[in-house]
Formats: C-alpha cells, structure tokens, sequence
C-alpha cells in the first residue's frame, strides 16, 4: 500500500519541493546555529548562494564529531525548553549525540514511518510487537509512533526476556515483529527450544528490521524461520531516527522519503560527489528540523542511489543495502560500540594494563563480544574474590558506557601480542565467517 501521494511525483516535482525547502533550511540553520555561520563563513559562502540543487555541494559537511563537540544542545536552533522530546546516541568519548524535537519535527517522523511501515505491508488490521529497547534509542519510539498513525496495534514490550517474547507473539496472535534481525533469528532459536515451529504455529507474517547491518542471506532466514516478509529500514538519530528510509515488498532497494530528505553519495577520502549508481559514501541533508537542523551529515555508511521508478509504483529515490561503513564502528546486537570507548573505560581502571583485545563473534545468530585485558599484577589472578571484584567492576562501567555487557578475560601480564607498528585491537570474527 502507498501511503502518501508524495511517494509517486515525478522527479521534477521532487526537485521543485527539495529545492523549496533547502533554501528554506539552509538560511534557518545560518541565522540560528552558530556552528552553521562558522561553517559558512570559514568557506567563504551565503545562503543566497544556494540557488540549485546542484549547489547543495558548495555546503560543507557536518559529522558526528560537530555534535560531539557542541554537546549538549550547541547543535540546536531553539531553548530546549521548546522541544517536547529528546533522544541521543552514544559517542566515543563518553558525550553522546544529543538531539530534539519539536511538534512539527514529531509529525514529520511519523508521516515518514508510516510511509515505510505502509511500504513494509503493515496495515491498520496488523498487531506490531516493538522488541527493540526503549529509552533514548530513535528505534523503538520511532516506529511506535509510525505504527500508531497507520492504525495498528502496538505491543511495546521492549527487548530482552525472549520466552516471555515468545508467549506474548503467541497469545497476542501478533502479525509483526520489530527487532535487530539477529534477535529475531534468536527468537527463532528461542521458539523452538520452547517446542513452537513459529512458522507454522505464531502468525507473524511481517518483520521491520534494522539497527545493525543484515545481508540477503540473513532475511532468508527470517523469511524460512518466521514465514514472514522482512524488511529493512534505515536512519539515525543525527537526522531524525529511522524514517529516513525502509524497503517495500519489491526488495529492490530502501526509499527515501524525498520530500524531507536529500541523498548524496561521496568518495569518502575526497569528498566528491559520486553519480548515481556508484558506491560511496551516504550524505543526508533533512529538509524539515526545526530543533536541530542538519547539513550533509556524513553518515559513514556505504551505499548506492538509484532514481528510477520502482515497480510498486513509487517514484522516490532508492538507497542500496549499506554493504559496510567508512570508519571502524561496530555494531553489537543494533548498539553501536567504538573501540576507543572501550579504551577509554579500560584505562580508567586501576589494577589493568593498556594492553587488550578485542574479539567479537556470534553465538548462534546474537553477537558476542568478549574483552582480553591485561592485569598489572599476575598475583590478582590467584585470588577468586579480588578477580571477580575487578571483573565485575569493568563490566558495570562498559554498561554504563556501551549498554551492554561484554564478556571480560582478565589475562597475564604482557601474554598479549604487541605490535610494532599499529596496534590491531578488534578481533572480529564475523567478517572472516561472512567471508
């Protein structure tokens, strides 16, 4: 079902409204962002100067690090006290990325989400189960509010407990499921050591998913293991959350809500803009944020553009699959995890060298991520308590800092492999197996 005429223009309608609303954004941010008039000024350019789409590239960048560096709210166009929510992301120096909205910004995300979810085969006739964490993560309230605006049911039952996932998809007779794909293939696994065939026992049939990266392999897997029609969809909280793109049941790419965003792909090591069709780097600009308006946000991610219509009937520009990212992120079970956060808990614990490894791999279809760290004094390992004491007390301020909990080793001093030239710190033994 397609939600809104606006995903069927012609792409010179979809220009005349980018355009409109890009001059309109880029004089807002100018006059109510300092960080805007920097960038501006810096690069010798003015709004005016904005004439053409084409000239949306003469605009510099702006990155994570902008935010990180304006944190809390030196990124925002409005007082907080005029926005009606707020979410973030982490960052790798303990600052996370801070974000508002306002009414409008609100509307706006769920008209998107409730495109995507239509796109998704979602209808007002479906029960949506959100088993994503709720909380400052864009994922979960996100699609709440889309799911809401089309008519659907919503079970907000959050992530984690998965027997009790299980009851609750079978007694609610719930029709879609909203997880990372890896949780829902743990589900899955959850399910039938429960004795239920969720294919043929439960009754979902439609699966929105995102948070982490998937292959066409993975949704094969869903697909066979649920009896369901995944989807992807894709955003981040620097833009508004997920909205800004998401899959139809054609599986030809994810569609951009164009009206309210414009998509560039890059070189990422030059920053030229690509033609269509090449893989670069994404560079989003959103076209309505009153709270935080944002210029081409590097997002890091990799992908390809492609404008021709689609054969469910949109004519919205499509974004290939991310087939990876342009920096060294990791991404543990849909929450994003930087080494250097990592280093930076580690060495503010006495008792352990900065020496560590860091070795990531699956258990099943969850990821797993396990931290070898060096203690100062190999006697501490002779002592259960005062081991379990520095243990636990690692793994309590990597929760604090990543949100989850990896597992630590602590090891004998100078047992780990050193390197003369640069230290290789992340083991991940995903990639070797996607390999």
């Amino acid at each position: 079902m397609i939600w809104s005429t606006k995903e069927t223009l012609d792409r010179e309608q979809i220009q005349r409204i980018q355009l409109k609303r890009l001059k309109k954004t880029v004089k807002y941010a100018y006059k109510k962002v300092p960080l805007y008039r920097k960038k501006f000024h810096d690069a010798g350019l003015d709004p005016r100067d904005i004439q053409s789409l084409d000239d949306l590239k003469k605009i510099p960048f702006t990155t994570k690090e902008d935010f990180r560096n304006n944190y809390p709210f030196g990124m925002f166009a409005i007082p907080k006290e005029k926005c009606v929510r707020f979410h973030a992301s982490s960052g790798t120096t303990g600052n996370p990325t801070v974000v508002g909205y306002t009414r409008h910004d609100l509307e706006v995300w769920t008209e998107c989400m409730a495109r995507l979810i239509s796109a998704a085969g979602v209808t007002d006739r479906d029960t949506a189960q959100i088993s994503f964490g709720y909380g400052l993560f864009t994922g979960a309230l996100g699609l709440h509010q889309g799911l809401q605006r089309i008519g659907a049911g919503v079970v907000p039952l959050s992530s984690g407990n998965s027997k009790r996932q299980i009851k609750m998809l079978k007694d609610f007779g719930t029709t879609t499921l909203i997880a990372t794909p890896s949780y829902a293939l743990h589900l899955v696994e959850v399910a039938r050591a429960m004795g239920i065939n969720p294919a043929e026992e439960l009754n979902v049939r439609h699966g929105l998913f995102g948070g982490e990266g998937s292959t066409e392999a993975m949704r094969t897997k869903l697909n066979e293991g649920w009896g369901m029609q995944a989807t992807e969809n894709y955003g981040m909280t620097e833009l508004i959350g997920p909205s800004v793109s998401g899959e139809c049941l054609e599986y030809k790419g994810m569609h951009i809500c164009e009206d309210y965003f414009i998509a560039e792909v890059i070189n990422p090591e030059t920053g030229e803009v690509l033609p269509e069709g090449e893989y670069g780097e994404l560079v989003i600009t959103p076209l309505f944020k009153e709270a935080v308006p944002v210029l081409r946000y590097r997002t890091r991610d990799i992908t390809a553009l492609d404008s021709k219509p689609c054969t469910c009937g949109r004519t919205t520009m499509r974004m290939a699959k991310i087939t990876g990212r342009a920096d060294d992120m990791l991404i543990i079970s849909g929450v994003n995890v930087f080494p250097s956060q990592i280093e930076e808990v580690l060495l503010s614990i006495d008792g352990i060298g900065s020496n560590y490894m860091i070795n990531v791999d699956k258990k099943g279809y969850l990821d797993k991520m396990d931290i070898d760290v060096e203690v100062i004094d190999s006697n501490l390992l002779d002592s259960v308590s005062s081991l379990e004491n520095l243990q636990n007390t690692i793994k309590n301020q990597m929760h604090a800092v990543l949100g989850i909990h990896p597992g630590i080793h602590l090891v004998e001093p100078f047992s780990l492999k050193r390197s003369e030239g640069k230290a290789k710190r992340v083991n991940d033994m995903r990639k070797l197996k996607e390999d």
